[in-house]
Formats: structure tokens, sequence, C-alpha cells
């Protein structure tokens, strides 16, 4: 939005000299004819104005013109620019992802771990302000990506997970507690873990509930998200003659995802289906747009000097006419 207004519009109380200037320009002239008695007006009617007599009023005009566009000068117009900074709150995420030989699984396309890669990186795409951080568990956890704002790094790492890069298992609550790890001494106003898993913790030393703890400690807020259909799930296993499918069972501890959340103020998720994953990420990306910052800005940008410039023409073109084409005879 661009505005216009004048710093100093008390200067405009100079025009009110213009009127005073008329009348003593007015004055002025009056006492400069000269009476003649003659008998007849009928040669000055005859006879042809100068051009001298037709724009001699013209320097008069010259002067009122650079009074005007003087005070214009000094009432300082000035054109404002304003408009609103909306910014999220600086927040801190971790993506801490399980790839345990379970994510595998195909009842998610291509299977659980890609399908989660794929909708992890469209929300890392859709928060540019915010710094993620990746972790990865499976029988043990490790950061795979500290908290950055370079989220090309953060992709690339991410593109690069998969399953048996660490000993299988799942370890929620080593995946919880290295997030927290990561997040502990953040300054940021908001940290956020949002942890995926699709088993139930069977490896790691440290309890999930007691990690979360640690995150509610810390103002930590853990969204959980368990990933998997209901029943059976087609699972790829290696044979001598190719690979072959068998079906095994869900086994998500859905009660200990509810409480991880619960307890750290976050919320628990059911992904069943690639949609729905990527409905549950939508979510959590407008659970944590709602604290926002407004700023409102106002820029100032000095208008005056084209006013100025105008005075200073008018004055030095009268000036210079009345030493010139206008001058009078002593």
């Amino acid at each position: 939005m661009i505005g216009f207004h004048f710093a100093n519009p008390e200067y405009f109380l100079l025009l009110l000299l213009i009127p005073v200037m008329v009348y003593w320009y007015w004055k002025k002239s009056k006492r400069q004819i000269v009476e003649l008695q003659v008998p007849t007006l009928t040669a000055f009617r005859l006879s042809p104005r100068t051009w001298r007599q037709r724009f001699w009023h013209a320097l008069f005009a010259l002067r009122v013109l650079a009074l005007v566009f003087l005070t214009i000068a000094l009432a300082r117009p000035q054109s404002t620019s304003r408009g609103e900074n909306v910014s999220t709150e600086g927040i801190d995420i971790v993506i801490a992802n399980d790839i345990s030989g379970s994510m595998l699984a195909e009842d998610l396309h291509p299977n659980r771990i890609e399908a989660a890669k794929n909708v992890a990186l469209e929300f890392i795409d859709g928060r540019p302000n915010d710094r993620i951080g990746l972790v990865i568990f499976s029988g043990e956890s490790f950061t795979q990506c500290p908290l950055t704002l370079d989220h090309a790094v953060v992709k690339n790492l991410l593109k690069e997970v998969k399953s048996g890069m660490i000993e299988d298992g799942t370890a929620i609550g080593m995946g919880l507690a290295t997030a927290v790890s990561r997040l502990k001494d953040s300054k940021a106003i908001s940290r956020v873990i949002i942890l995926l898993t699709d088993g139930v913790n069977n490896r790691g030393f440290i309890d999930p509930l007691t990690a979360a703890g640690i995150a509610q400690s810390f103002g930590i807020r853990v969204y959980t998200i368990g990933v998997g259909a209901n029943g059976m799930a087609p699972y790829p296993v290696q044979t001598p003659f190719g690979v072959q499918y068998q079906n095994i069972p869900a086994e998500l501890d859905e009660p200990l995802l509810q409480k991880i959340a619960e307890e750290t103020g976050g919320k628990y998720f059911r992904a069943t289906d690639e949609r729905k994953l990527k409905a549950i990420y939508d979510e959590i990306d407008h659970l944590e747009r709602t604290k926002i910052e407004v700023t409102e800005f106002r820029r100032h940008r000095e208008e005056f000097y084209s006013a100025a410039m105008f005075a200073g023409l008018f004055l030095l073109l009268e000036v210079f006419l009345s030493q010139t084409l206008f001058r009078k005879i002593p």
C-alpha cells in the first residue's frame, strides 16, 4: 500500500503571503502609472501593444510560482509504502523416522519407508523459514542431519535413507531421545519432533516414556505417527526363486504413541495409506503455522526534491528575464 503525506504541513501557512503579494503588486503597479492630459485617446487605442507589455506580469507570476513550490518543498512531501511482514516463529523441527525391516511392507506405495520419505520431502519444501533436522532409528538411532536451514542438504540425506543402514529392530525410545538431544539446546520459540514408526519398542536402553518425559521437561512437542494398514500387510521376502511376498501382521503400539503425544502436548495420528499420511503432515504443518508474528512496516521516501528544483528554476528564470528581456531602462 502506497500513501502520500507532508512531514511539515505547517509551512503551507506561507501561502497566505500570496494574497498580500498580489495586493502589494497591484498597488505598486498603480503608482507607476503616469497621468497625461491629451485631447483624445484614439492614437493610444489604435497603437498595438508590444510583447513586453503583454508579458510584463509574467515576472510576478514566476515569483508567485517560486513561492508556491518553495512552500511545498518546505512542507516535505513524502511517499509512504506500508505493509506487513508475516513470518513463522522460528520453529525447529526434527523428523525421526523408523527404518526397521518392517518398514519395507508394501501396504503403502511403493513401501512404508519410501512413502514416508516422499511425504516428508514435501513437508520440508513447505517450511522454508524453519530449521529442520533428521534422525533415523531401527535397533539403534543416530542423527542423519543436524538442524539446518539448508533444506537441500536435509532432502538429499533423507533420500539416501534406506532400511538396513543400522542394526534391525525398533528402538522408539532411542530414536525419540536422540531427537530430543538435537533440540534441547535450541533457542527457538517452538521445538517439534515428528516421530514416525510402524512397530513396537523392542530394542534400546531408553524407555520411550522416559524419553517423552525428557522432551516434556524441555518443552518439546512430539507428534507421533503410526504407519501401516490394519490387519495384514504384504512384505517382500528374498528367496532362491526371487522376491516373494508374505503377509505380516501389523504390530503397532498405538497406546504408547498416544501416550507420548499426550504427555508432550503433541498429537497422535494413524496413517493407513499414502493419502492419510500426506493429510497428517498437512495437519501438522497447519498446527505449527498457527503461531505467527505480524510486523507492520512503513518506508518513507522524501519527495521534496522536485518541488525545490522547480522553485529554484522559477526564481532563476525571473531573475534572468528581469535582467534581460524585461530589463528596465535606468
